[in-house]
């Protein structure tokens, strides 16, 4: 494990059986408050130079998807579309039910949005039924997807996506004392 991942994995608190039986969550408030620069480097560092050059907006997906996009968006002067929960845009939008580890939801986004290449961002990678939801939403769109840059990857939870993936930080790094 190199530094910037020890120190990364220093500010992530994991929270057993949240928020239901059999669940690990990745609490990333401790990282938001006082590694900013570090997150935003290694989000950075993790994505090929070529696709960041190629890159015409970040999809942000609710909620946390929605500080790192942000992060990258700001860093390199790229776009920012949001993939909402619904309800929470205003029309027209586009949207697609998906099954995550602990009930359905449904995402959203606006359709008015003319075709673009886009990097997805979000913050861990379990199953990739969120994943997928947004690369549908993205396909209807007629989106161009370049890959997706996670900041947590599980990777024994999920299969190929059908697309890159970038990661920061998955699973066989996290520290022994990490593991609760």
């Amino acid at each position: 494990m190199n530094n910037t991942s020890t120190a990364l994995w220093s500010h992530i608190r994991t929270v057993q059986n949240f928020p239901k039986p059999g669940i690990c969550f990745f609490d990333l408030t401790p990282l938001f408050m006082s590694n900013i620069g570090p997150l935003t480097d290694a989000l950075i560092e993790s994505i090929p130079a070529e696709q960041l050059a190629e890159v015409d907006s970040f999809v942000a997906v609710e909620a946390r998807g929605f500080v790192l996009a942000s992060l990258l968006a700001q860093r390199t002067g790229k776009g920012l579309l949001l993939v909402r929960k619904a309800g929470k845009l205003p029309p027209p939008v586009v949207g697609v039910g998906y099954s995550l580890e602990y009930g359905m939801d449904r995402l959203e986004m606006s359709a008015d949005i003319a075709p673009q290449k886009v990097i997805i961002v979000d913050d861990v990678l379990a199953t990739g039924g969120t994943l997928k939801a947004v690369k549908q939403l993205m396909d209807k769109c007629q989106h161009s997807i370049l890959g997706a840059s996670i900041f947590l990857d599980l990777p024994d939870l999920h299969g190929d996506l059908g697309f890159n993936i970038w990661t920061v930080l998955d699973d066989k790094t996290m520290p022994e004392a990490q593991v609760a």
